[in-house]
């Protein structure tokens, strides 16, 4: 079954998905990598505000190609997830509610999203043009000078993804594997 969601997301709407589910995102998505999370948590750490507001947002992990003429984006697929582990349970803890990348999340930042009631979000790795046909405006918000991998909020219609993990503990990843074995030991 395939839901429709409008960010930002809010508690009802996350509760509503269970790992397994396809989702369709429409409204704003902000864009970070490995780069701007360093600099989000250091400002964190500084005890300074964020440049931009992530209650009730999804980051996508992504640094778009630059845009073709009268187009809003290049190129934009999803980087492994993995690598903002470190960072993202801090962001959780402030209102993050919802992520897109693609693998495996830390036992950290599973708990972070049942404690938070959020939710991770897969997005098809290798169909980086297609993805791009789902966003309708791009604007940088924070941190130009990282280049691509600044933070960027994007408008993105019938953006589609997988939830991965959701708050009931649910792991996508898991769960498929578990499915894989019972069928290949029969």
């Amino acid at each position: 079954m395939e839901k429709t969601l409008t960010i930002p997301l809010t508690e009802e709407m996350v509760a509503g998905l269970r790992s397994g589910d396809r989702v369709l995102l429409t409204g704003m998505v902000l864009t970070a990598r490995d780069a701007a999370h360093k600099r989000m948590v250091e400002l964190l750490g500084n005890g300074e505000p964020l440049p931009f507001d992530i209650a009730g947002r999804v980051i996508y992990y992504a640094g778009p190609s630059p845009a073709k003429p009268g187009k809003p984006i290049g190129s934009i697929g999803p980087t492994t997830s993995g690598r903002m582990d470190a960072y993202t349970p801090r962001l959780l803890d402030l209102g993050l509610k919802g992520m897109i990348g693609k693998g495996y999340r830390s036992e950290a930042v599973k708990e972070a999203i049942v404690r938070n009631r959020a939710v991770y979000f897969a997005a098809v790795g290798g169909a980086a043009a297609l993805g791009a046909q789902r966003v309708t405006g791009a604007r940088v918000v924070a941190w130009d000078d990282l280049g691509p991998e600044a933070v960027r909020e994007l408008d993105v219609v019938d953006f589609p993804v997988i939830v991965v993990n959701d708050i009931y503990g649910g792991d996508l990843y898991e769960e498929g594997r578990r499915r894989y074995e019972r069928a290949a030991a029969s």
